[in-house]
């Protein structure tokens, strides 16, 4: 794939471009599968992520409720500049399963600030098999200064969702499961539904249904979302 001919072409990265940056200093990969794959075998270089993976307070799995937010800012100032994330690294992710835990993890950097961050299209399966580095060691690490800044834009409050609905600006586009959005999954919740008047697709339909799960083509994204109603000139609202 051609990732020029995305609008943003510079979210994500093909294996051909990681491998020739592979060794560059300034260049952070991070694994965003469970911490037991990443200690099993991982791209050369990358570091493995001790949290959840979400990103969220290091206590949430032990209290979801208490912790439903993304990782406050003095956690997250932490947790990356552990990791080797600073202020001018260029962050990029993967994982195993169609970019959903790698594209997380790009939306948090982006939520505090860091813009610099890319995702590999095809993550982990399409690098292994194509013979590109891998090691089960740690990498090198090297002090570095991560400044969190809160981009509000980037999220949407409860209350804020509330006032938007039947709102003919605003798409509400739920990219839950199937069974989540006609309510028969309800996934341990108490309760199950939709937001009224929302759209939906699920995320699954945003990638390749073969085994590296690429993101598909700009005109089949666009021609699907359009379908539903998820044009430019609407604000989007996902969940």
């Amino acid at each position: 794939m051609n990732t020029e001919n995305f609008v943003n072409p510079h979210i994500l990265v093909d294996t051909e471009w990681l491998n020739d940056h592979i060794d560059d200093p300034n260049v952070r990969i991070i694994d965003c599968d469970m911490f037991e794959s990443y200690s099993r075998a991982h791209i050369k270089g990358a570091v493995g992520i001790k949290v959840h993976h979400y990103i969220k307070h290091p206590l949430y799995p032990e209290d979801p409720t208490a912790y439903p937010w993304v990782a406050e800012p003095e956690v997250v100032k932490e947790l990356f500049e552990d990791m080797g994330i600073g202020d001018d690294t260029t962050v990029v992710s993967y994982d195993s399963g169609g970019s959903l835990w790698s594209s997380r993890f790009w939306w948090v950097l982006n939520y505090y600030g860091h813009s610099n961050a890319k995702v590999l299209n095809g993550g982990w399966k399409k690098w292994f098999d194509e013979g590109r580095p891998v090691s089960i060691d740690p990498p090198d690490m090297k002090e570095v200064t991560f400044n969190p800044k809160i981009d509000e834009d980037l999220i949407c409050s409860l209350d804020q969702a509330v006032s938007k609905i039947g709102d003919e600006n605003v798409v509400f586009l739920d990219v839950r499961s199937d069974g989540e959005w006609d309510g028969t999954n309800s996934r341990g919740n108490s309760r199950s539904g939709r937001v009224p008047g929302s759209v939906h697709l699920e995320w699954t339909n945003f990638i390749t249904d073969d085994k590296y799960h690429t993101i598909k083509e700009p005109s089949e994204l666009r021609n699907m979302l359009e379908e539903v109603g998820v044009t430019p000139e609407k604000e989007i609202i996902t969940y």
